[in-house]
């Protein structure tokens, strides 16, 4: 959440309690902006989006926590490096969900004089790598109210940033309630020197009057950022001057509003509490990239969906909804039950009803079956999947998910074979 001018630096504390550096002037604002609008002109051509790897679309009971399988929570109240207001809580009283769909983050100005917000994450749950990212969001507004909608490198923990690198996909400070900024910030590119680019609302109205879409299309040496489907940055590894390019690989979600800050300003006599951002979806697009929005060659992107033949109406199943250990799987027409719900967690396991998609007994032969067994870790349940092809593959044995001889009947058993890019090779993840 580092974008332009005088916003210094935005130390955050990730659930790993390590920090992260960010730093901003005032100079920086005319300057950045620059760099972000010369020769860039607004459009409307914006990527289409394709299969939805993951998303969450927060359609819980009013008053309900939000999923803790995807979110979590930063958490404190020592300025966060830019000398904000708010301490982060894992309280309902500052993120929840309204019961129409939509998350809520609320920032309060407590009876004591302080100020209590919400920092959420998705470090170590839900990180792809690549596609695009987006979410539906109506932000506050007021001095001093701070929103953002950003990604941190997966790596963070491992080297701190900002060579984790940051993707900043939505940034609004509430003395511009007609501006939204996004930005990049890597190594010998952090703080002043991120790359940051500007929308204008087109009838310069404020963007907390309505709900917008804020996205980043996210492929191998390139992002664009668009606001309703209109592109107004982007940026190649060309565009770092010889400086590094750290965006290929996974990333990790974050959603929170601050208050205060040396960039923002502080409250004043203007500012109403509390202060809302209402997000009414995250997801995450296969946009066709050689990474498959987290997949690729190298990861699986995680979330829970069917495991579809590729134009077909056909599931990977558990027969009789029974994941007893060598239970072989198969395709039936899908139904949407338990037995085809399938949970690709991070650590490269596709899970259903408890039991993990196994190659039997390790096996890397031609036409190895394919089943459920008690989840191990071992390399015969790791699969990656490469959005190019549609196919899922396991390491270990170097073959695919495959439909014997492309029989696509009811109940056709499954196995490993040959990577080939045939349709009998072919899964679209939901």
């Amino acid at each position: 959440m580092n974008s332009r001018g005088i916003r210094t630096h935005k130390f955050g504390r990730s659930s790993t309690g390590r920090t992260r550096t960010r730093f901003k002037s005032l100079v920086a604002v005319a300057l950045l902006g620059l760099v972000g609008t010369v020769g860039l002109t607004t459009t409307s051509a914006s990527a289409a989006p394709g299969d939805i790897i993951w998303s969450d679309e927060f359609n819980g009971a009013a008053g309900s926590a939000p999923n803790s399988s995807i979110w979590g929570y930063d958490l404190g109240n020592w300025g966060w490096g830019n000398n904000e207001w708010q301490n982060y809580t894992n309280s309902r009283a500052n993120s929840q969900l309204d019961g129409a769909g939509n998350l809520v983050i609320t920032a309060r100005r407590e009876s004591n004089g302080q100020y209590t917000s919400a920092r959420l994450t998705t470090q170590g749950k839900r990180m792809p790598k690549f596609g695009r990212v987006e979410a539906r969001i109506q932000i506050p507004r007021g001095q001093g109210i701070w929103p953002a909608f950003w990604m941190l490198g997966a790596n963070m923990p491992q080297v701190g940033w900002p060579q984790s690198g940051e993707i900043d996909i939505m940034e609004n400070i509430g003395r511009e309630p007609h501006l939204i900024h996004g930005t990049v910030h890597g190594p010998g590119y952090s703080g002043s020197g991120g790359l940051l680019g500007t929308y204008t609302h087109p009838q310069y109205w404020s963007f907390a009057d309505t709900y917008h879409t804020f996205a980043v299309d996210w492929k191998p040496g390139y992002i664009a950022w668009y606001v309703d489907g209109n592109k107004y940055h982007e940026l190649t590894p060309a565009s770092l001057g010889g400086r590094q390019w750290v965006f290929d690989q996974e990333f990790y979600i974050l959603l929170n509003v601050a208050v205060g800050g040396d960039w923002p300003g502080y409250p004043d006599g203007s500012t109403q509490f509390p202060q809302q951002m209402k997000v009414d979806y995250v997801r995450v697009y296969d946009n066709g990239s050689s990474g498959g929005g987290g997949g690729g060659g190298g990861s699986l992107p995680t979330g829970t969906s069917p495991l579809k033949v590729a134009g077909r109406n056909m599931c990977v199943d558990i027969p009789w909804a029974n994941p007893a250990n060598s239970t072989q799987v198969q395709i039936v027409n899908c139904s949407g039950n338990a037995a085809q719900s399938w949970t690709r967690g991070g650590d490269g396991s596709i899970r259903a009803l408890g039991a993990c998609l196994d190659v039997r007994a390790g096996g890397t032969a031609n036409g190895t079956a394919v089943q459920v067994y008690q989840c191990n870790g071992t390399g015969s349940q790791k699969w990656v999947y490469d959005s190019g092809t549609q196919a899922l593959k396991n390491p270990q044995s170097g073959k695919c998910l495959d439909v014997p001889s492309s029989q696509f009947n009811d109940g056709q058993k499954l196995q490993i074979w040959n990577c080939n890019q045939t349709g009998a090779q072919r899964w679209t993840l939901g």
